[in-house]
């Protein structure tokens, strides 16, 4: 092999010892953005196609590389958003960048018991749903629906949302502002709607963000959003003085507990 493996891992398994180099010059910057072909990779270390696949694949596992249909593999461009501030997509994607444009699937008044459930209206209450396939740059981000109600934001329903934010139409349309948000976040199995959508790989996992949205004391939003796990990113910091702190759930199979 032509990469210097670290220390003496010489006796683990070629893809590993492949692996353990890639990561060590995507590190220090030696790969960027357009990721080497399996038959330039192949030729650079001296192995088997075999070898270089599997230490190829284990990247791709793990959201490093993805590959593009008709253009080769690529570095992952993550998208990062932090925890207990006031998420938004729009806001994350335009942070990175990238261009944020969304796919509208549904904008439409409809009678959901579930949804209007989690709002605490009746099962007859109409609510506007806005259903959108969000896009960072060319490369679809999310699966993102969300209902109102209407008697707040059927104003929306005139709204073009392929290039503008949920939260500043409902500011500037009907004077509502989303002050406070609860989230769940979840691993899912995409379904083939979703994997064909989102252009998923084989081993790619989905987040399932489920959201609640406050205008003060007024519940507003409920949102259920499929990100792609290998694009994007929640991270979260801790302070001994911070007056809040974020409570992390742990679901086991019988029980729940909650820890801060």
């Amino acid at each position: 092999m032509s990469g210097e493996p670290a220390g003496d891992d010489t006796r683990a398994p070629l893809w590993q010892q492949v692996l353990d180099d890639l990561e060590r010059r995507i590190d220090r910057g030696e790969i960027v953005d357009r990721f080497p072909t399996d038959r330039e990779l192949t030729e650079e270390y001296g192995v088997s196609r075999h070898t270089v696949r599997e230490a190829v694949r284990r990247l791709r596992s793990r959201g490093v590389v993805e590959r593009q249909r008709g253009r080769g593999s690529f570095l992952t461009q993550r998208l990062t958003q932090p925890l207990g501030g006031l998420p938004s997509l729009y806001r994350a994607v335009e942070e990175h960048g990238l261009a944020q444009r969304s796919e509208v699937l549904a904008l439409e008044v409809v009678r959901d018991p579930d949804a209007a459930g989690r709002l605490g209206l009746a099962d007859d209450a109409e609510l506007v749903r806005l259903e959108r396939l969000r896009y960072a740059g060319d490369e679809p981000l999310a699966l993102d629906a969300v209902w109102l109600p209407a008697t707040i934001a059927r104003p929306l329903l005139d709204v073009d949302f392929r290039r503008t934010a949920l939260y500043d139409e409902l500011a500037s349309l009907v004077g509502v502002r989303i002050t406070a948000v609860d989230e769940e976040l979840e691993p899912v199995v995409a379904d083939e709607q979703a994997r064909q959508l989102l252009d998923l790989a084989d081993d790619e996992a989905l987040l399932t963000v489920r959201r609640r949205g406050w205008a003060g004391d007024q519940l507003v939003e409920t949102r259920v959003t499929l990100l792609r796990g290998q694009r994007f990113v929640y991270t979260s910091s801790w302070r001994q003085d911070a007056s809040t702190q974020p409570v992390t759930t742990f679901r086991g199979a019988q029980d729940t507990a909650s820890s801060r």
